[in-house]
């Protein structure tokens, strides 16, 4: 018997009935020989881990669009958080960990630099769309490994697309990390707002921390508590209605006065200037791209506007300032 083997016949025997066993996925698009010693799903959180595009994540924005700091979360540090959480709740609950853990490291990676703003102005500029969820999946499906994709299981691709709010994932593990998304971004946000002097503890309406807590660590603690008592051998993961209805009430408070407008918005409109521009530039100039974003247009006859998307959708914060520097600023000149 092999070390997977193993330890496929242990998740056989611990995890609840209701978890996703690795033995059981529905599999990769491209069938490949099993691991002697990683079950899938672990092998899934490894090719994430590795990949280039996780490793760019910790150069592009969260929420603090180019901030002056050392302690503001970028978009890498916000999926560890995710992560954390979602590996929390699942071990409790005695689910796929891994899965959960995969899911959960690869649901932000077709995030665009400049954060939200950066994949509105994208949306806008291209004919069909933009959103980082499926870019997530198209990543991991297409773009990495010089067009090869990572070659994912099913079950973790499906919790990528679907950890937005309206998502529907199909395990419990997706629905995990769904949770657990919207449960870090809101306490770390809070925390570096806080930081930024955007706001006070205090200032928080009292409706919404008598019920989740009165600090970014209390409330971590009463949702993570909150989503494992009320999940606890049930075929879904929930939270009571209170402490939903409280933490809904709290992300609407936050888009308010933080997301919609403040200091951490002020710089939006020149990110998004930016990113137009370079978006015209390459639709202009396709030779510019790199060669193997050029063939996925000659190999898979893929629309320019969606390969310049791409392009620009995996560049970092300060990638992207770069390359509009050397095409849009002029340079000082002086004689030789």
């Amino acid at each position: 018997m092999t070390i997977r083997e193993s330890m496929e016949q242990l998740e056989e025997q611990y995890l609840s009935p209701y978890a996703a066993l690795s033995k059981n996925t529905k599999g990769r698009d491209k069938p490949e020989e099993l691991c002697d010693i990683r079950p899938e799903y672990q092998r899934d959180r490894d090719r994430i881990l590795h990949c280039k595009s996780f490793r760019r994540l910790k150069h592009k924005t969260q929420v603090f669009l180019a901030p002056e700091g050392d302690h503001y979360r970028t978009r890498l540090t916000h999926t560890l958080e995710v992560a954390q959480i979602a590996r929390t709740i699942a071990k409790s609950l005695r689910l796929n960990e891994s899965l959960a853990e995969a899911i959960a490291l690869g649901h932000d990676l077709g995030h665009t630099p400049f954060g939200h703003s950066g994949e509105a102005i994208l949306d806008q500029l291209c004919q069909d769309g933009f959103a980082h969820y499926q870019q997530s999946v198209r990543v991991v499906e297409v773009l990495e490994k010089n067009g090869q994709g990572l070659n994912l299981t099913k079950e973790v691709r499906d919790g990528i697309l679907n950890h937005r709010t309206s998502g529907h994932p199909s395990t419990l593990e997706g629905r995990i990390v769904r949770l657990s998304d919207k449960i870090a971004y809101i306490n770390h946000d809070i925390d570096d707002a806080i930081r930024a002097r955007i706001f006070k503890e205090s200032d928080l309406p009292s409706e919404y921390t008598d019920i989740l807590g009165h600090s970014v660590r209390e409330r971590l603690n009463i949702m993570i508590h909150d989503i494992i008592e009320n999940s606890q051998g049930k075929p879904e993961i929930v939270m009571s209605r209170e402490k939903e209805k409280a933490m809904k009430e709290l992300r609407a408070w936050m888009f308010a006065h933080v997301y919609s407008k403040s200091v951490a918005k002020e710089e939006e409109g020149k990110a998004q200037r930016m990113l137009e521009f370079l978006y015209e530039y390459y639709m202009e100039h396709l030779e510019a791209l790199p060669a193997e974003y050029r063939v996925l247009m000659e190999e898979r006859g893929e629309k320019r506007e969606r390969i310049v998307c791409d392009y620009i959708a995996g560049m970092s914060d300060p990638y992207a300032i770069d390359m509009f520097e050397q095409l849009f600023v002029p340079k000082a000149w002086k004689a030789l």
